[in-house]
């Protein structure tokens, strides 16, 4: 078989699930790019839906990112090399691998600074207008592909994703073994953030929601105490006393792992004169927050963005045991039209959906 139709034929047959308008999504054949000297094909083994893909599912869009024709969803993945371009030299075929999902453009002012999470130009998947990784197989720059050591497994190197933004958090909030720690919500991210702040070596932390069951797991993580609230802005100031209570010393950082006007306020009002308050939950573009007693009381407000050069601690966190992501992985489910399907219903219901994970 001629090169050129052995080609054709593996774009045939390389399938994603697109996403053509509010809930519908079809398995349907995605063709990929050409391979550049620099770049990777990877075979998509395991695949973990974000918020911000529930987000797309059920809207068509996130934030500001507006889903505006058909588009391969999906970004949080691992899988094993298949081929590799020609200049490739840290990967060889059959290589373990976590992806990190963005392509900075290299050039900008803010990827010169070493902040490339900030690039303009970011091509992330699944954020539009890029397409996504859950797909067979897909094509991405090998620097962006870290080999994922014996004992951590693919499902374990998808997790590095949302594990980033927790270490990232953690970074940004220079937490240390000195640092108390309020996390408000304990979704996703509030739970990877919690793992993170331990294995940074914050001595203590209390984490909020209104979902007892997600409580419950967060204790089971290692939350020293969990406390439960309500979405009464009313009650903000009876449950920052509770909240102050239950961490029995100053809160020095508290991480906003939701944002809503009523979880950026009890932030600001639990936190120490002198503190911060990191905000990585973006659930509104605005709010309305007491931010005048706040800044005369010093706190620094922290936002981030994703993530930046985060992959090989996550890896390292993961190959020491000093991390275990493996109790957040809740739902698994195969790579079928029905199945697809099943998985994102599931993970938009919540309920005791943490972490739903496609194993391909």
């Amino acid at each position: 078989m001629e090169k050129g139709a052995k080609a054709d034929e593996e774009e045939e047959t390389n399938m994603a699930a697109w996403l053509l308008g509010v809930k519908n999504l079809k398995i349907q054949p995605y063709h990929l790019p050409p391979l550049g000297p620099h770049d990777v094909k990877v075979r998509v083994k395991a695949l973990g839906i974000c918020g911000s893909d529930v987000h797309h599912f059920k809207t068509m869009r996130c934030a500001n990112f507006i889903v505006k024709k058909p588009m391969v969803i999906g970004h949080e993945c691992a899988g094993i090399i298949e081929e590799v371009g020609t200049e490739v030299k840290s990967l060889v075929v059959g290589d373990p691998v976590a992806l990190e999902p963005g392509i900075s453009c290299g050039r900008c002012r803010h990827c010169k600074d070493g902040r490339y999470n900030l690039c303009p130009g970011m091509k992330f998947f699944g954020s539009p207008p890029t397409n996504g990784s859950l797909a067979n197989k897909v094509v991405h720059p090998a620097h962006l592909c870290y080999k994922l050591p014996e004992n951590v497994s693919l499902e374990e190197g998808a997790m590095c994703e949302p594990l980033s933004v927790g270490v990232h958090a953690c970074r940004r909030a220079n937490i240390n073994p000195e640092t108390s720690i309020l996390i408000i919500g304990s979704g996703p991210i509030g739970l990877v953030t919690l793992l993170a702040a331990r294995a940074f070596g914050a001595p203590r932390i209390v984490i909020t929601d209104v979902d007892e069951h997600r409580l419950s797991i967060a204790k089971m993580l290692g939350a020293d105490e969990a406390v439960q609230v309500s979405t009464d802005v009313q009650l903000v100031d009876e449950e920052v006393a509770r909240i102050q209570n239950a961490m029995g010393c100053d809160i020095n950082v508290s991480f906003d792992c939701v944002g809503y006007d009523r979880t950026m306020t009890t932030a600001l009002n639990a936190t120490r004169a002198g503190g911060k308050v990191c905000l990585i939950g973006l659930a509104l573009s605005q709010m309305t927050v007491p931010l005048t007693p706040a800044a005369a009381r010093e706190i620094d407000v922290i936002g981030i963005f994703r993530y930046r050069n985060t992959y090989p601690l996550c890896i390292e966190f993961l190959r020491t045991g000093k991390i275990d992501v493996k109790p957040l992985i809740t739902h698994r489910f195969g790579f079928s039209q029905e199945e697809i399907e099943q998985a994102f219903e599931t993970s938009a219901r919540g309920g005791t959906a943490i972490k739903v994970m496609f194993n391909l």
